[in-house]
Order: structure tokens, then C-alpha cells, then sequence
């Protein structure tokens, strides 16, 4: 499954059911950089167990304020649309995977 960008407008309709990893990020933002790779790898392995969200919080700052996010990259895990996780900052893949295997 490939990383979907989402918008205040398709968020509801993107994060509704099934698990759902959302990366809070900016094109600025330098750990925001780092971690895509690392969620290339991740969709790559269990993409169909869960769907990657990217959402620019510069464009959507609409849902950024309604999850409080202030500071990124911020990765929320939704489950069939309630947020059950949420990680701040860089993560190595290893953590990140430790992270969702609670939730996939």
C-alpha cells in the first residue's frame, strides 16, 4: 500500500477504519525528513496491515490544532478512527515497529 497524503478535508474519511499510522510533519522540518525513509521501510514490510498518512501541518492546520500537535514530527496511530498512540520526534525503525506491533 503506498503513503497517502491527507488534507483537513479527507482526514476523517482517510483515518475512519482500520489502523492508521498519521505523520504530523513539514517540508522545513529535518527530523520530518529523516523519518520518511524509515516509514518507506515500514510500509514496505506490513502496508497491508496498516495505512501511512502524511499530513503537512503547515497546509492542515485544522486537525494539527485538534490533536494538539506542537511539535513534529508527531506520528499518531488511529485505530477504526480514535487515536490510540502517539510518538514524538525521530524514532529508529525499531522503535517505531515496537509502537505499532501493539496495535496491528
Amino acid at each position: 500500500m503506498a503513503i497517502v497524503n491527507v488534507s483537513d478535508q479527507t482526514f476523517a474519511q482517510e483515518v475512519e477504519s482500520g489502523t492508521v499510522l498519521v505523520d504530523f510533519w513539514a517540508p522545513w522540518c529535518g527530523p520530518c525528513k529523516m523519518i520518511a525513509p524509515v516509514l518507506e521501510q515500514i510500509d514496505s514490510e506490513v502496508g497491508e496491515k496498516l495505512k501511512i498518512a502524511k499530513l503537512n501541518v503547515d497546509e492542515n492546520p485544522e486537525t494539527s490544532g485538534r490533536f494538539g500537535v506542537m511539535s513534529i514530527p508527531t506520528l499518531m496511530v488511529f485505530k477504526d478512527g480514535q487515536m490510540v498512540d502517539k510518538v514524538i520526534g525521530f524514532q529508529p525503525k525499531e522503535a517505531l515497529m515496537a509502537t505499532l506491533g501493539k496495535h496491528l
